[in-house]
Parts: structure tokens; sequence; C-alpha cells
């Protein structure tokens, strides 16, 4: 809501602190558990899949069941605060 009002992409916000992680199908479940074992990593979660597409597009589906094409960033990032 904050980044909406702000006029904000919440995609090209720098968020400290994450770690998004891409590995095989048949490790998934592994990473996660490891994950899971670690405090910090309670609410570690699969959140997506990889898919070939011959345009070479990336998709995510929204919150209402639609899909979009994450863009490249257009403009300048945000600076970070550290």
């Amino acid at each position: 809501a904050a980044c909406e009002f702000l006029g904000l992409d919440p995609l090209y916000v720098a968020n400290e602190g994450k770690l998004l992680a891409i590995v095989a199908p048949e490790d998934a479940d592994s990473l996660l558990a490891a994950m899971h074992a670690h405090p910090l990593g309670q609410r570690a979660a699969l959140i997506g899949t990889v898919h070939r597409d011959a345009q070479h597009f990336v998709q995510m589906t929204t919150a209402f069941g639609g899909r979009r094409i994450v863009d490249w960033l257009t403009g300048e990032q945000l600076p970070r605060i550290c």
C-alpha cells in the first residue's frame, strides 16, 4: 500500500536481508528443509518455478491470478539507505 501511495513498484525497491535461491527442482525440498532448520529461515517458502520461454520473458502470477511480465527496470533505482 505504501508503494502504491508513493507511485513505486515494489519489485524494484531495495529490500535488505532477503534471499532468493534458484535451484534445480530435485534440490528444492532439501534446501527448504535446511533453511527451515535455522531460526531465521522458518518462513522460507517455494515461490515459483522456471519454465523455458521462447521470448525469454520473466512472468509472475499476480495476487488476483493474472500474469504480469516482469520488465527491465527503467529509470534509476532508489538509493540504498544503510
